[in-house]
């Protein structure tokens, strides 16, 4: 078997069986397969795409490339969660500890913000102390001992999706459903869940911009999960607003926090309460009726918040996240106020989340530091009535040399209008 014949073969066309599909993964984690010929492949796969039984092939032989962690020792149904990605996506934070505190063990691997889009790990280390490397011994004890653990991936787990998307990501290739849903399945099937909810997101602060695309990204990751053994789900959730008000790791953990306490914003609730409602119904805890009132009960009786507190203690931090010692104030603040008079009729959410990794929130190369203080507070979104000169957003830095851009950026985002738009649910959609 060679590479070149399998670059040609997908090159015109044809279905690659397991066996190439191995014999390329295999080669080029090892070596035997240079970076150029990968990329020859990956522009193919790009460009013919990869059919369900392709794709499938492809996750679970990336899934077997390194280690995979069996929760079999932990009882009950695990269900794992994963979110595409967006701007103030801070949703583990609620979800998490709403399901453990039901009674549903959550083993949850996360990753680092990534572009304009923030990360739970991110998130998770602005509150002091807190550690998100734990050894496999360590998370699945802390899962059996309080009902949740949130961590950084293993080095070995799915190495060759690591291998991988540092390739497509400088050839052009990363915009691939079959390769996203992939490379997304794979991480989730080594993590070892029983089964997985998908929280796809839609719209201008997404990497999937459309609707369209976006429920054919969820139907591969369903249509892998049913091939693997996993029952699977999806919903699609709106991303052309900004989730909540918060953008930046201690400033969404606070948002998190006032979720728990039933005083966060209205659409970061409904869109958590919605996903911890069906992390639930997977879970065979009611129907869905049912597993949506015990979500609200959980939060109301303050067991959900008391279940945040225990996984932030039992990981290392040194407060609670809502003492305010646990997390750092920004030393520089600024008000943007309103140039203009009208309706907000649309954000751009990805310049909202560009602004934010501007002030210090994201990572603008690879190994640039995160000021974790960083941020942006919306004061208006889309539908909102604005006068001249009221206050729009607050941001947040260590640096005063960084608030012109991001302010510039930030009031490119918003598009005003003299009418009202008319609002759509942040549930768009639910795939099974």
């Amino acid at each position: 078997m060679r590479i070149y014949d399998i670059i040609e073969k997908k090159r015109d066309g044809f279905e690659l069986s397991h066996e190439e599909i191995s014999f390329f993964i295999r080669g080029f984690l090892n070596g035997e397969v240079h970076d150029y010929q990968a990329a020859a492949l990956l522009m193919a796969i790009f460009i013919r795409k990869f059919n369900s039984r392709e794709t499938s092939d492809l996750t679970e032989i990336m899934a077997d490339s390194g280690d995979r962690i069996d929760l079999s020792d932990i009882p009950g149904i695990k269900v794992d969660k994963h979110s595409t990605g967006g701007v103030g996506d801070k949703t583990t934070l609620v979800i998490g500890p709403i399901v453990a505190a039901c009674g549903v063990p959550v083993a949850k691997m996360s990753g680092r913000g990534l572009g304009h889009t923030g990360g739970t790990i991110d998130k998770l280390e602005s509150i002091k102390g807190f550690r998100t490397s734990l050894t496999k011994e360590e998370f699945i004890n802390n899962v059996k001992d309080i009902g949740i653990a949130i961590a950084g991936q293993t080095g070995n787990l799915v190495p060759a999706d690591k291998k991988l998307y540092a390739l497509r990501d400088v050839t052009a290739t990363v915009n691939s459903i079959p390769l996203i849903a992939s490379s997304i399945m794979s991480k989730k099937i080594a993590s070892g869940a029983d089964k997985i909810l998908l929280d796809v997101k839609t719209g201008s602060g997404a990497f999937m911009k459309t609707f369209d695309d976006s429920v054919k990204l969820a139907r591969e990751m369903v249509s892998i999960g049913s091939h693997m053994g996993r029952k699977t789900a999806a919903v699609i959730t709106d991303m052309d607003i900004p989730l909540g008000f918060a953008i930046g790791n201690a400033l969404e953990v606070k948002e998190a926090v006032a979720t728990l306490q039933g005083k966060g914003p209205k659409d970061l609730e409904v869109v958590c309460f919605e996903l911890a409602a069906r992390m639930l119904e997977l879970a065979e805890q009611g129907t869905i009726e049912q597993c949506r009132s015990l979500v609200v009960k959980k939060v109301q009786d303050g067991s959900a918040l008391k279940k945040l507190g225990e996984l932030t203690l039992k990981q290392g931090a040194v407060y609670v996240p809502w003492d305010v010692k646990a997390l750092d104030n920004a030393v520089v603040t600024d008000k943007v106020l309103s140039p203009f008079e009208g309706y907000i009729s649309s954000i751009q959410s990805e310049l909202i989340g560009k602004a934010s990794v501007i002030l210090g929130a994201g990572r603008e190369f690879k190994e640039s530091t995160i000021d974790y203080s960083a941020g942006i507070i919306l004061h208006k979104k889309t539908g909102d009535r604005v006068i001249k000169g009221e206050l729009l957003a607050e941001l947040h830095t260590s640096s005063r040399e960084k608030l012109a851009e991001a302010r510039d950026m930030l009031l490119g985002a918003y598009i005003a209008s003299t009418v009202a738009p008319s609002l759509k649910s942040p549930i768009l959609a639910y795939i099974d």
